[in-house]
């Protein structure tokens, strides 16, 4: 039993959230492109005008997407019932914490959680992304902005607060997605025979190579986890889903590593996705409707896929967990975070540098504003390279 006697206690669970209809979609895919830990560029005036293209190029596609599953996402239903599970877990075990959502790009905010979180009074906050790794792109976009708040809010800064950048290798969390991975695998005929294959969801290469970004490690060995909690000797494959653009992402990419276990005659696939803890966009349409079919195209002829976690008893209880033992040790704040570089690129390898010297930023911004018109053109002609990468 655990009782609380320092003052009111939350718990902030982070997230991505999602468009909960279709006129969201649009806006919801501003808001997730005009966030600089998504798409970094070299002046940060470019960032909403280009937010602005990208979420007009795109909503129709997306709109498309969303309505073969609904017409909508059901993340933050799906995370406000993993909140009130994780409350109540805590307080069957004589603890008395609040537990509050807030999604980094659509309702409720962020800053509506920690709005909540004043109101109520909270004297020590504990903050849990449901990311179980690490990325800047994620967890960290959510902590950047926190402590952007924290720093302007001198009633947040009474807070004693402690954050928890990434869970991938508690005990809880690797039983609950083996006891999944198991209950697919004895549907098959012959479930040693099964391929088993983790899809996470893909970063740009230079978030690792350039700005050390752990995530690419944290999944590795996530998956390595798992598979020895799993306690079987199943084939098994990781590979990055959902990359956007010209740029390299961290391979092999979903979709040729499903390709090459065609060529190899795999015939029986069993599909996990390792870096989502929700049902959202990019398990039920992006693995469930486009995988499915790429697989049975190139001969899988027997694709499941291990459902996420959602309220899983074991994954509510790894919460739980986390939660109160972040509590019982010394706080870990913002500022222990990995950061990406300011310089950090994320473009095609070309012959020159980005940079700040003074011919490279006329360059620079001569390069910026006729990509900005090439893709103001391309809209509102309906033709042109985005067309041929996907982002319309």
């Amino acid at each position: 039993m655990v009782t609380d006697t320092m003052g009111r206690t939350g718990v902030l669970l982070l997230n991505l959230g999602g468009p909960e209809k279709l006129e969201d979609v649009r806006p919801f895919l501003y808001n997730l492109f005009s966030d600089p830990e998504i798409i970094r560029l070299p002046f940060p005036w470019l960032q909403k005008p280009l937010a602005w293209l990208i979420a007009t190029l795109r909503c129709k596609k997306s709109e498309a997407n969303y309505l073969r599953i609904g017409g909508g996402s059901p993340l933050l239903r799906i995370t406000n019932a993993q909140a009130e599970a994780l409350q109540a877990k805590l307080a069957s075990m004589g603890a008395d914490i609040n537990v509050y959502v807030g999604m980094r790009y659509w309702h409720p905010f962020t800053e509506e959680a920690i709005a909540r979180i004043k109101e109520d009074g909270i004297e020590r906050l504990v903050i849990l992304p449901l990311y179980p790794q690490f990325s800047i792109s994620t967890s960290g976009s959510s902590f950047r902005l926190l402590e952007q708040l924290w720093k302007k809010d001198p009633q947040l800064q009474k807070i004693q607060y402690t954050i928890i950048p990434s869970w991938y290798d508690h005990p809880g969390y690797l039983s609950a997605m083996a006891d999944l991975i198991k209950q697919e695998l004895e549907q098959f005929e012959c479930p040693e025979r099964v391929h088993i294959f983790f899809s996470a969801h893909g970063v740009p290469k230079t978030y690792v190579t350039e700005a050390g970004d752990p995530y690419q490690v944290e999944i590795e060995e996530c998956t390595q986890l798992i598979m020895k909690t799993l306690n079987t000797g199943n084939p098994y494959t990781l590979a990055y889903q959902s990359r956007v653009g010209p740029v390299e992402w961290l391979k092999p990419y979903t979709e040729d590593a499903l390709a090459e276990l065609g060529r190899q005659n795999v015939k029986d696939l069993l599909v996990v996705p390792i870096s989502f803890v929700s049902e959202h966009i990019e398990t039920l349409q992006e693995i469930d409707l486009e995988y499915r079919e790429l697989a049975e195209e190139v001969g899988i002829t027997n694709f499941k896929r291990v459902p996420a976690l959602n309220t899983h008893p074991l994954f509510i209880e790894a919460l739980s967990d986390l939660t109160l033992t972040a509590l019982s040790k010394p706080p870990l704040h913002f500022h222990h975070l990995t950061r990406p570089t300011k310089n950090m690129r994320l473009y095609p390898p070309e012959k020159w540098e980005w940079g700040l010297t003074s011919m490279a930023e006329v360059w620079n911004g001569r390069l910026a504003m006729l990509g900005f018109l090439a893709l103001l053109l391309e809209l509102i002609s309906g033709h042109g390279p985005l067309h041929l990468v996907g982002l319309l």
